[in-house]
């Protein structure tokens, strides 16, 4: 079996298409120390290739829990998981091209990438933070404040320039 990049699950080569069978073999999807997945039931136990992540945050909803912004997102097979000091929203930036790749966390081992139009919706509720002498461009929920990558120097010298 194998996740494709794309979230889509496939099995001998072909997808599958019941949403409900995905659902299924996600249910009992864990994530071993050395990073192997597995498809894991009381009686069996199987490898399971992913390529990238095995989940696809595809819708973000933003709302105030107790005064603080709460962003939970949906992911490709409909679980809902708001981002928290449990489920940190993580982004890994290319050296080379600086291209963002967002996850959060579903369950403990197991990320959704966080897909392309529901990261724009994070940046535009992002805002810059000061953490540990660095200026970094993020997003708050439950409290907890998730960089993005840090805000860039001429934007940092433009406004100090306006000022």
């Amino acid at each position: 079996m194998r996740i494709a990049k794309d979230g889509s699950w496939h099995y001998q080569g072909s997808p599958i298409g019941r949403k409900e069978l995905v659902c299924l073999f996600a249910s009992v999807l864990k994530r071993e120390a050395d990073g192997r997945y597995l498809l894991e039931t009381p009686v069996e136990r199987g490898e399971i290739t992913v390529e990238d992540a095995p989940f696809v945050a595809v819708e973000v909803f933003w709302r105030r829990c107790e005064g603080r912004q709460c962003l939970t997102f949906r992911t490709n097979l409909d679980e809902m998981v708001t981002a928290d000091a449990d489920h940190p929203i993580r982004v890994a930036i290319d050296r080379r091209s600086r291209e963002p790749r967002p996850y959060v966390m579903v369950r403990p081992g197991l990320e959704a990438r966080i897909n392309r139009a529901v990261f724009y919706e994070l940046v535009a509720l992002a805002e810059t933070e000061k953490v540990e002498g660095r200026e970094l461009l993020g997003v708050w929920s439950e409290g907890v404040f998730f960089p993005i990558d840090e805000v860039p120097a001429e934007s940092r010298n433009g406004a100090a320039a306006a000022e």
